[in-house]
């Protein structure tokens, strides 16, 4: 099976290493062209980054997965906590705790510079994690049982999975994009949108963070998904 493409932007950016490169061997008279020069950018969607999933997206990739499959897991996993991929690989029943009754997800996320992250479980979460037979420290488990070895393991099982779908061109970080869309288009402030995406940009921090309780706003963000068709 052939490998799959790279993230978003990291094909651009190796050519724009190659490009650098030449350039340094045409100023030390090495070589007297740049054969990059002409390359055009590669990435789909240059300006946006990842492209975000759509609600056929979404419905292709669960007719294709249905519920009690690790990949359909792993999809309301990132859809009901727009968690990055390199925390669905560690997520599981020990980040579980409980408010008032409910369960919620509280986690640290890896990225450095992440705020920590306090979300309600909505219903579909919490079903698409039961339905799972096998229960491991994490709630997306690889073929063996096991949490995926790597954030690229599973990027590269998600591949397969959206292929397996019929989909294209799309990644794991455009759920977590569709994520934030969806909670704009439905009316979320800013501070409820960063506090469930864990933001913590320098010129944004101070306006989020000073005198708000994260948690509660996270909790009004997070609802604004409680109305999909799961």
């Amino acid at each position: 099976m052939g490998k799959p493409p790279p993230p978003p932007g990291a094909a651009d950016n190796l050519i724009k290493s190659v490009r650098a490169v030449y350039s340094w061997a045409i100023e030390r008279a090495e070589i007297d062209h740049n054969p990059a020069a002409s390359i055009g950018p590669i990435n789909r969607n240059p300006k946006g980054g990842a492209t975000p999933w759509t609600s056929a997206d979404l419905k292709a990739f669960k007719t294709a997965h249905p519920q009690g499959t690790t990949a359909h897991l792993w999809l309301t996993l990132q859809a009901f906590t727009a968690c990055r991929i390199g925390d669905a690989i560690w997520l599981g029943r020990d980040q579980e705790t409980a408010h008032n009754g409910q369960i919620w997800l509280e986690w640290q996320p890896r990225k450095k510079g992440s705020a920590p992250v306090s979300l309600p479980m909505l219903p579909q979460l919490l079903e698409a994690t039961r339905a799972i037979k096998i229960i491991g420290p994490s709630y997306v488990l690889n073929e063996k049982g096991k949490p995926f070895s790597s954030t690229e393991a599973l990027r590269i099982r998600v591949q397969r999975w959206c292929k397996t779908a019929g989909l294209s061109g799309r990644s794991s970080h455009g759920v977590r994009k569709a994520v934030a869309e969806l909670m704009t288009e439905s009316g979320c402030s800013q501070h409820q949108i960063m506090a469930v995406m864990a933001h913590t940009e320098a010129s944004t921090s101070e306006i989020y963070t000073k005198g708000v309780q994260r948690r509660l706003l996270a909790a009004d963000g997070i609802k604004a998904l409680a109305s999909l068709d799961w």
